[in-house]
């Protein structure tokens, strides 16, 4: 290069040197509470996690009935890290709770506010309640969306920069007492898509590190009020999405590292059975013995029976593991192939409709779609399951947009309809927001009822008796209701087998 050319080309150098990945600010006190993270453990139980910039000795947690008495404490030893991770993540477990009340708690920090949580409802509790299904949401501002991006979508919401367009999020905390727990199965934060921002290229593995921070510091006014149920999806695998790529990737950084150390100690196994029925007892006995936190797990709440799925490793073909068509070479996590279907064939059968009508089935890829991006062997190891015990509903997320489904099995709609349908109604919600945009909606299918992909948008779930569910889809920046469907079942057999 001429001397000329390398004085004029300085500046851009200059800037790309400079350029680095954008991390959330240390506090002080390196052990201030951030990234605050509920969930549903057991009956009466809740978990607590939380991520320090030190490790701590014994994490505590002072939890009571009265903002004003805070007079339980848990603790425990649990704060760990990983390799190329800034933080260290901790977990208190909180037993005995009162079903359905409200509890106040405050991690024990020299730099920490009061917060409060619902605790989880009886199993067999028949009072309707609303949850959402919030699926391929990523971070925003810098390394994601921005207001820049599109005004319409700005959105305020407390103690989050303003300025970054929290659409999603923004809606999530401004209806935050309309809604008692959240699924999130799959593609938690995009921390993979480091790679999209020039400012990360000469940083990638603190590009991955610093998004991580970033969602997980953004998600934390909600998902520290509100238990956040996850499961994995692709997003989670390695430290980024390009096929046959991983063997790159720091240690940390590959193999679901993150979402193992973030979730695995958080999430329940599987419910002991609730039924008076002694074959009830035994099935769910085997699926808590097969359950394998946070990958494949479930849980029950007042009339409902939810069970988290792993669609990415762990069953025949299964696209993430190694030889698989993502190319992501991670997993397998079961002790044996048919571990997780093992799993979902027990937990299933173990339901009592008298004690919990409704079953939800909840994970990430869909193969109901009106895009491309389904699939195949998902249908094959899960769908038979799926329509052999009576789910209710499939709630899947993966392709960046809203749809719904009439109740099918191997591609047909249910001649029922939503009334009484034998078959599961699916639905796809991941329509919340990420750096990848939003999919188009695609050819239309014979089975589709309704499919969104404008604006970011996402899916409530109201269980209002024992026979009707309500599902809707609102948009993200307004609360608009872009559609709703009410499934109605009889639900008058107590198990299930078809």
């Amino acid at each position: 290069m001429a001397p000329l050319a390398m004085i004029k080309s300085l500046p851009f150098l200059a800037a790309y040197a400079a350029a680095a990945a954008t991390y959330p600010v240390k506090p002080a006190d390196l052990t201030t509470p951030v990234q605050q993270r509920l969930a549903i453990n057991g009956p009466n139980t809740v978990t607590i996690g939380w991520n320090t910039y030190q490790q701590l000795t014994q994490p505590c947690v002072q939890y009571g009935t009265s903002a004003a008495a805070l007079d339980l404490q848990a603790c425990s030893s649990s704060s760990v890290t990983y390799p190329t991770s800034r933080t260290w993540s901790n977990v208190v477990t909180l037993s005995n709770l009162k079903p359905a009340t409200k509890y106040y708690y405050k991690i024990v920090s020299t730099n920490s506010t009061a917060d409060h949580f619902l605790s989880p409802r009886t199993a067999g509790d028949k009072s309707p309640f609303q949850i959402n299904a919030v699926i391929d949401l990523g971070v925003y501002g810098k390394d994601g969306y921005t207001i820049d991006m599109d005004k319409r979508k700005r959105d305020e919401i407390p103690f989050v920069d303003p300025a970054l367009n929290h659409s999603t999020i923004g809606r999530l905390a401004t209806t935050i007492n309309d809604y008692e727990l959240i699924l999130h199965p799959g593609d938690i934060g995009y921390a993979d898509d480091w790679i999209l921002k020039l400012h990360n290229w000469l940083d990638g593995k603190d590009g991955y590190q610093a998004i991580t921070e970033q969602f997980f510091s953004q998600l934390a006014p909600i998902s520290g009020r509100k238990p956040y149920m996850a499961s994995p999806g692709n997003h989670e695998a390695v430290c980024q999405e390009i096929p046959l790529t991983s063997g790159l990737c720091p240690d940390g950084q590959k193999n679901f590292t993150d979402f193992i150390n973030r979730f695995g100690r958080t999430m329940p196994t599987a419910f002991a059975s609730t039924s008076s029925d002694t074959s009830a007892k035994v099935a769910a006995n085997t699926a808590r013995r097969l359950a394998n936190p946070p990958f494949w797990y479930s849980f029950e709440y007042g009339m409902a029976h939810f069970v988290m799925i792993d669609t990415e490793t762990d069953f025949p073909q299964a696209p993430d593991q190694p030889g698989g068509s993502a190319g992501l070479d991670a997993g397998p996590f079961g002790t044996s192939p048919n571990q997780q279907l093992d799993f979902l064939a027990a937990d299933l059968a173990s339901v009592d409709r008298t004690v919990t009508p409704w079953v939800v089935v909840a994970g990430h890829r869909p193969w109901y779609s009106t895009g491309t991006s389904t699939c195949g062997p998902c249908q094959k190891a899960f769908e038979p399951l799926l329509y052999k015990y009576g789910v209710d509903l499939a709630v899947f997320g993966h392709v960046h947009n809203s749809q719904r489904f009439a109740p099918s099995v191997n591609g047909t709609a249910d001649p029922a309809g939503l009334q009484n349908p034998k078959a599961p109604m699916y639905i796809v919600a991941g329509g919340a927001g990420n750096i990848e945009g939003l999919s188009s909606v695609g050819k239309n299918v014979s089975t589709n009822r309704f499919a969104y992909a404008d604006e970011f948008s996402y899916a409530t779930l109201s269980f209002l008796d024992e026979q009707r569910l309500k599902v809707e889809f609102v948009r993200s920046d307004n609360g608009q209701v872009l559609d709703s469907s009410v499934l109605f079942k009889k639900h008058d057999q107590q198990f299930v087998v078809q």
